[in-house]
């Protein structure tokens, strides 16, 4: 894979809760000078970030439930429908991890079909489910419980917590899910050897706040 080809399936990502303006105003215009498949910003910036990005083939990406999961179906389905109002094309909604744990399959299905549901024709949905927090077992029901709620796309991780993408966890994710669901790789990848690592593992797509850096063939110290 080469590195025009990395650009394409990069979200690029800001995230952090300082986040100003001018940084989100940066990044948009980053997305579009090299190309990256998307932005992924939190809700109160999607409107900024589409304003930028409206009339380039750029996506607007946000978080749901963002970065614990623990909010409920309802609220999550109002927080997606809210940012695609406000121009988002892809949502990235965090799982309710405790309630996996549990072995609460039901509301773990249901709180992802409320998002599926909200942004249906409008928006992909990727599910996150933190895999540093989930034994394999866990992660192979979450991913099958993505896949029956409908959602186009199953996420490692946040960033946010205890780790990022693994090569194994992505194959897992991957062999879980078939060949017809997105996989999305995200935290710590760093560097286009990271990126390419995890595309041969099976993602199509790699969230990473150091995507100019992957794009100029350098490494990020500071990516999640």
């Amino acid at each position: 894979m080469n590195q025009q080809s990395i650009t394409k399936i990069i979200d690029h990502t800001l995230l952090k809760a300082d986040a100003r303006k001018e940084d989100i105003i940066k990044l948009a215009q980053e997305a579009k000078q090299y190309g990256f498949a998307s932005v992924c910003v939190n809700p109160t910036w999607v409107s900024t970030a589409y304003e930028i990005l409206r009339d380039t083939e750029v996506k607007v990406c946000t978080v749901i439930g963002f970065p614990l999961g623990a909010t409920t179906p309802e609220t999550k389905a109002f927080e997606a429908k809210n940012a695609i109002e406000n121009g988002a094309t892809e949502v990235d909604m965090v799982i309710n991890i405790g309630a996996l744990k549990d072995g609460n399959n039901e509301l773990v299905k249901r709180d992802i079909a409320a998002v599926v549901e909200a942004a249906r024709g409008k928006a992909l949905t990727k599910v996150i489910i933190e895999t540093c927090l989930l034994t394999d077992e866990e992660k192979v029901r979450a991913c099958q419980l993505s896949v029956e709620a409908g959602a186009d796309f199953v996420k490692t991780s946040t960033g946010f917590s205890t780790g990022g993408a693994t090569k194994e966890d992505v194959a897992l994710m991957r062999k879980t899910v078939g060949p017809n669901i997105g996989v999305k790789a995200s935290g710590g990848v760093r560097s286009a050897e990271d990126a390419k690592a995890m595309v041969e593992a099976g993602a199509t797509r790699i969230g990473t706040s150091g995507g100019v850096a992957i794009a100029k063939g350098e490494q990020s110290s500071t990516a999640y």
